[in-house]
């Protein structure tokens, strides 16, 4: 056999001189079996009490189930009540317990990842200044005084009137 699995191509197909054909009773006789009459085991539980059978009254037990609760208890093995040792004397006892000081690491690698973050950006801003030359200075100051002077032109023309009483003002 080749390196395949199961049979070879073509062994799966029915060998159709094999099939049965009709009354040839090859399934066993055709004939069926005397029938019997059904019983149950005798493993069935006891029959229902009839209507007319009267209910049993007056089961007794010569039991005292109070002594014999009572002598019961006297007669068990006491109870063995661990002595637990007190968290004083224990080996662990005042230290920080291991889930805390990993949730304390943790957060000390937040800020330590916090502060060299801002500390990176701190540099970078620091590269980004740098200073302006005398000639630069006096170009700003210029810049800025002529739109201060424009600015407060403007401001200087708008009316200070808080009370507009006549319609001349009010078209202003």
């Amino acid at each position: 056999m080749a390196s395949t699995f199961g049979r070879p191509k073509g062994a799966y197909k029915p060998a159709t001189a094999e099939f049965q054909r009709s009354h040839t009773g090859k399934m066993g006789s055709n004939e069926l079996p005397q029938p019997k009459r059904f019983s149950y085991d005798d493993s069935r539980r006891p029959p229902i009490p009839s209507r007319d059978q009267p209910p049993i009254y007056g089961l007794h037990t010569n039991k005292n189930f109070v002594v014999l609760n009572a002598v019961e208890n006297i007669l068990a093995a006491p109870k063995v009540i661990k002595k637990e040792t007190p968290a004083t004397e224990k080996a662990d006892y005042g230290c920080v317990p291991k889930y805390l000081q990993r949730i304390k690491d943790q957060i000390n690698e937040e800020y330590e990842s916090i502060r060299a973050m801002h500390q990176k950006e701190e540099e970078e801003e620091e590269q980004k200044r740098y200073e302006l030359s005398s000639e630069e200075v006096e170009k700003l100051r210029e810049g800025l005084q002529k739109k201060w002077e424009a600015v407060n032109q403007e401001y200087q023309k708008i009316t200070h009137i808080s009370k507009v009483d006549t319609q001349e003002l009010r078209r202003r």
